[in-house]
């Protein structure tokens, strides 16, 4: 018995009664909350190998032009990878967060 076509899988948010001050006080809450925060991690993961798929198809497909042709792709890819991991390489923090512009002054 396999899924159905067209059917979308769901899942819970946060638990409503997780509180961050104290996260020990429920300690049901607080392994649903971090649960929720491994799923969540994993669905970053796998987006991130989806978009590295597909920018090995085109530069597969586009060859010599794959430096123009791809590069909206590569950037989806590089911004789906910051943050993404589990922390275990001890990078700084600053290198997992999201890209931060540098203002033009």
């Amino acid at each position: 018995m396999g899924r159905r076509k067209g059917t979308v899988l769901t899942h819970d948010g946060p638990p409503d009664d997780f509180d961050p001050e104290n996260p020990y006080k429920d300690p049901v809450a607080m392994l649903e909350m971090r649960e929720h925060l491994v799923r969540e991690k994993w669905i970053d993961i796998e987006k991130a190998k989806i978009l590295r798929e597909k920018v090995k198809w085109c530069y597969r497909v586009e060859g010599v032009n794959h430096l123009q042709k791809c590069r909206h792709l590569v950037q989806q890819y590089l911004d789906a990878t910051r943050g993404v991991g589990w922390g275990k390489d001890h990078r700084p923090h600053s290198l997992h967060g999201p890209k931060v512009e540098a203002s033009a002054e």
